[in-house]
């Protein structure tokens, strides 16, 4: 059995930094124990479960933080009532958000100031939809609508056709944000369009990568946590073109069953997924289906994002660096170094660089 591993795949610059920084508060003098953040720091059970072992403690309200103590704000941001909330209690807060979900909550401040409504798509109650309709609620309840499906478009309250935005949260299925998008634009001609892409990058290569190589392929092998939304998309993508796909926490939840009469498999991993778990797949397939890996190349990410304000005054306090970057990893390097190091696993051949543009696909595996 031929398995085909995607890369880019797994963290992306947001999950980095998110990470980074609970990973520096630990590091930190016991001035800022015990560190709790509100609401899962990203959507991987494994993550989440490391760092309470830990000590962090992970809360669904402030009211769980004792005043005074340190909270961590998560990847998928938070509205202005719980920054409020937080300063209200004197909290030593932290804000995690990543920067893209940050230019989101920018955008629907500027357009609900500019008189527009916002039309939200995106999963009513997810983290980064609550904390970016909370930015302006409070300028009435219509001024911001989430649109999960065009379905909605017929309940939504609408003032002024000519003067309507939409908005789109960042972990979307591209098509699935297409579909809406497009439904707008036909019930509301003038409806206007964010200045750039909302939905993020790796989210984007991820999809695109997986919409290419899942074709191609028999079974799809996505690695991330049930309410990781970017990871549950891949999977949805692999579906959508014919391809089986499962979602998987880690190799305990490989059933061999699943690979009767399958020779090529595509293996890939949420924005959210530690490439450990990747790393784990990796052996059963190896010892149990006697794999041959070989990674497919699609795109070259290299964007990081720098530590929060925040935690650079602790740490410049206590006397470190604070020059600390997201770390942009070569995964495909490494995962040859490691399949060496694995004592000759066996490898399918050199990897394959795919480009993946408007105009197709060049390159083939």
């Amino acid at each position: 059995m031929q398995v085909y591993l995607a890369n880019p795949r797994g963290f992306c610059a947001g999950v980095i930094m998110a990470v980074e920084v609970v990973d520096q508060l630990l590091a930190l003098n016991e001035d800022v124990r015990p560190i709790f953040v509100y609401h899962e720091i990203v959507h991987n059970r494994h993550i989440v479960e490391r760092f309470e072992s830990q000590g962090v403690v992970f809360v669904d309200g402030l009211a769980e933080v004792p005043n005074g103590a340190t909270v961590v704000f998560s990847a998928h941001g938070v509205s202005p009532a719980i920054r409020d909330a937080a300063k209200a209690r004197n909290l030593r807060a932290i804000d995690a958000t990543c920067p893209l979900v940050t230019k989101v909550h920018m955008e629907a401040i500027r357009y609900a100031a500019a008189g527009y409504q916002i039309l939200l798509i995106g999963h009513p109650g997810h983290d980064e939809v609550v904390g970016t309709v909370g930015e302006v609620e409070d300028q009435g309840a219509d001024v911001i609508q989430v649109v999960a499906t065009p379905d909605d478009i017929a309940e939504l309250v609408i003032r002024d056709a000519t003067r309507l935005v939409y908005l789109t949260q960042t972990t979307l299925s591209l098509n699935d944000a297409d579909v809406v998008i497009s439904a707008l634009k036909k019930r509301f001609p003038r409806i206007k369009a964010p200045p750039s892409d909302d939905i993020c990058y790796a989210t984007t290569n991820l999809q695109q990568g997986v919409t290419v190589m899942a074709a191609m392929c028999d079974l799809v092998i996505v690695v991330g946590s049930q309410n990781s939304s970017n990871s549950k998309r891949l999977t949805e993508i692999a579906e959508a073109v014919g391809t089986p796909a499962y979602l998987v926490d880690d190799a305990s939840e490989i059933a061999g069953d699943w690979f009767v009469g399958v020779e090529r498999v595509l293996l890939t991993s949420g924005a959210s997924a530690p490439e450990d778990l990747v790393r784990g797949v990796l052996e059963w397939l190896i010892n149990e289906q006697r794999a041959t890996i070989q990674q497919v190349d699609v795109f070259d990410e290299t964007i990081e994002f720098g530590l929060p304000n925040g935690l650079k005054d602790l740490m410049r306090a206590q006397g470190m660096d604070t020059n600390i970057r997201g770390t942009v990893i070569n995964q495909g390097e490494m995962i040859e170094r490691w399949l060496a190091e694995l004592g000759g696993a066996p490898a399918g051949g050199a990897p394959v660089r795919l480009t993946v543009s408007a105009s197709g696909v060049d390159g083939q595996f």
